[in-house]
């Protein structure tokens, strides 16, 4: 046998092999060496390959992605032709249309990057969450749904800030916002209200009602709810006015139950009239009888079961016109909401999103009624409730802002919680710089200019009914009402209910409401459980009360019932006794206590009508006994109105306030 060289050759991939009569060549470069190297190469081309391929699928997807999102849904725009607020992304039932490139290409990104997210908990050592594993969305739509679950979440603080969240969202579709409305819970709803500057979109509308003929009177409802409502332990005074908005029919039909509204029984010569009185004014007859009822809350029950709050909502949508007429609809659902019982019906019924849009009316009293019943509402955030006639004026949202301590207003007889504290009026032909700038007039300038400048305080103003002016009618039952002790009880309990006493607290009160604020403390001062009102006083603005009597129980009968009813007038004698006592006994505790007061006093006269001017509280009157003393060139009406932020009866009181409140305010 013939042994022949072997020759080293290099095949087309690198490896050695040898041939016939060649050297042997693996001692310089082994084999084994050499199946490393190009397994690695090969290793290397696979993942480029893989690479390149899944950047192409990628790129294709997105491309595709991006056609769909720029073809038109007719279908959308149908819907919003009908003002629809549902908005469901449909799922084909076509089995063609999930084996082309584009579902495939989907699936196949979504399982890596699943793939990617099992990983990546692996090596960081956490947990993977499975609500990715078939979530197929956009970011901002995982964004949603997470907001969504965390508002529901039991963490109190996880929750409110999960609403904030939802509330700051101002660049979603129209469909987001209504998956918001349809799936949020009854608290998000509430907290989303509550948030200022909130899109309506989150909030469904009003459910839809029955259809009616268009020509079946309301107000045959509104008075069989009133017939249907108890008789018993109701005041007699809302009685007499519940009677005024009865039929004789509807009075027959209360008789069948078990009694008569009208006192005198049938034959009232204002209810023999009903039928000519036009429909809104019964409408509103029969709505402050209603605002009476749902003071009581077993009556509040009754107006729920009978379909009260659908029947409510129906004349709120019918009379959109009539500002007074919605105002007292929204002082029911306020009152009604102080039940935490009732307010799954409340909310079914439709009237968050109406309050919500409510919120956002130019008008303080309108925005202030709205205000008052989403507070009553949530629960979340608010831990006082708000009684029928106090509103709060700052702050009327949700906020960060903690509350350092409170205002409260008091305003005197024919005043009111809004009006009294409005910037003072402006006469066009006078003053025509003034009324270029009217824009900036301001309707209640503590809710403006004093919450502008304190932030960190809670105001709130309180009203009181001297007598039922709308209804054109005196109670016969009414004169112990008007007396200062009664107002003072009623008040007493309301503010605590409100959480008066628990804070820092400065009164603010103008003419005849500073004697009910001094009859408040006196009481407050000889009740242990409302020793935290007293206590926690740290000052008093008067604005022209008349601690001495006024000059106005002199006049003839007209004028005292145009400023203040015959009860108060009496209480306003001078040299009334019950007057220079409730002086000493708030002056002997209040010297005690060391109160911070500040008066001022008016030194125009006030015109009543056009026969009579007068000096309502001259200054003598105004004179406390403690405090400073401020005579201002104001009339009595204007005493408690700025001309201007700048002027200075505002700068003063606000000095005032930061002076005595400047521990809890700062600067």
């Amino acid at each position: 046998m013939i042994s022949l060289p072997l020759v080293c050759m290099q095949n087309s991939y690198g490896l050695a092999k040898t041939e016939p009569g060649g050297s042997g060549c693996g001692a310089n470069l082994p084999i084994h060496a050499e199946e490393k190297k190009l397994f690695m190469i090969g290793k290397i081309a696979k993942v480029t390959g893989s690479l390149i391929l899944g950047g192409f699928v990628f790129i294709t997807y997105e491309v595709l992605s991006l056609k769909k999102l720029l073809q038109i849904d007719t279908q959308a725009i149908h819907q919003e032709k009908l003002k629809s607020y549902v908005y469901i992304r449909t799922t084909s039932v076509n089995p063609s249309d999930y084996q082309g490139i584009t579902y495939h290409a989907r699936k196949e990104i979504h399982k890596a990057v699943r793939k990617i997210l099992e990983t990546e908990a692996k090596i960081f050592r956490r947990p993977f969450s499975e609500q990715f594993s078939t979530f197929d969305g956009e970011d901002h739509e995982c964004a949603l749904w997470l907001l969504l679950k965390r508002s529901q979440s039991e963490d109190k603080e996880v929750r409110l800030q999960a609403v904030q969240d939802l509330a700051n969202n101002s660049h979603w579709h129209d469909y987001q916002y209504g998956t918001v409305a349809q799936t949020c819970d009854q608290r998000t709803a509430i907290g989303l209200a509550r948030s200022k500057d909130i899109d309506l979109r989150f909030f469904l509308p009003p459910p839809p009602l029955p259809k009616i003929k268009n020509d079946y009177p309301i107000e045959d409802e509104l008075r069989l709810l009133l017939v249907s409502l108890p008789q018993t332990g109701l005041d007699p005074c809302v009685q007499y006015f519940t009677s005024l908005a009865l039929r004789e029919s509807s009075q027959t039909l209360a008789a069948q139950r078990g009694g008569l509204w009208c006192f005198g029984g049938n034959g009232l010569p204002y209810c023999e009239t009903l039928s000519k009185i036009p429909s809104e004014t019964v409408e509103l007859f029969c709505l402050q009888a209603l605002v009476q009822h749902s003071k009581v809350s077993s009556h509040c029950d009754k107006i729920e079961a009978k379909g009260g709050l659908q029947l409510l909502q129906r004349i709120y949508q019918l009379r959109k016109d009539s500002a007074k007429i919605q105002r007292n609809i929204i002082r029911i659902i306020g009152n009604m909401a102080l039940d935490e019982r009732l307010h799954s019906s409340i909310v079914r019924a439709g009237w968050v999103s109406v309050l919500a849009e409510v919120m956002k009316s130019p008008h303080v009293i309108q925005s202030s009624h709205a205000s008052r019943a989403l507070a009553n509402l949530d629960r979340d955030t608010v831990k006082e409730k708000y009684p029928d006639g106090v509103y709060v004026l700052h702050p009327q949202y949700r906020s960060s802002q903690p509350i350092r301590a409170d205002i409260l207003f008091v305003h005197g007889l024919l005043g009111a919680a809004f009006k009294t504290w409005r910037q003072q009026d402006i006469d066009r032909r006078l003053d025509k710089k003034a009324s270029e700038g009217e824009e900036d007039y301001s309707q209640c300038w503590p809710k403006t200019w004093l919450a502008s400048d304190c932030p960190a305080l809670r105001i709130i103003s309180v009203e009181y009914d001297t007598h039922l002016s709308d209804w054109k009618a005196k109670c016969p039952v009414e004169a112990h009402r008007k007396s200062i002790a009664y107002r003072s009880n009623e008040l007493l309990d309301k503010l605590r209910a409100a959480g008066i006493g628990d804070r820092p607290l400065v009164w603010v009160s103008h003419s005849m409401g500073g004697l009910l604020v001094k009859k408040m403390l006196v009481d407050a001062s000889k009740n242990p459980e409302m020793d935290k009102i007293v206590n926690n006083t740290r000052g008093i603005i008067f604005y022209s009360v008349p601690h001495h009597g006024s000059q106005l129980a002199e006049y003839s009968i007209n004028a005292r019932y145009l400023l203040f009813p015959s009860v108060e007038v009496k209480e306003l004698s001078k040299d009334s006794p019950a007057l220079k006592e409730l002086n000493d006994d708030f002056l002997s505790f209040a010297k005690d206590k060391k109160f911070s007061v500040l008066s001022f006093a008016e030194t125009l006269p006030t015109h009543i009508g056009s026969m009579i001017k007068l000096h309502v509280v001259p200054l003598e009157s105004a004179k406390l006994g403690i405090g400073d003393l401020i005579p201002v060139d104001v009339n009595h009406l204007n005493i408690c109105k700025p001309k201007k932020k700048d002027a200075f009866l505002y700068q003063r009181t606000l000095k005032f306030i930061q002076d005595v409140l400047a521990q809890e305010i700062g600067d």
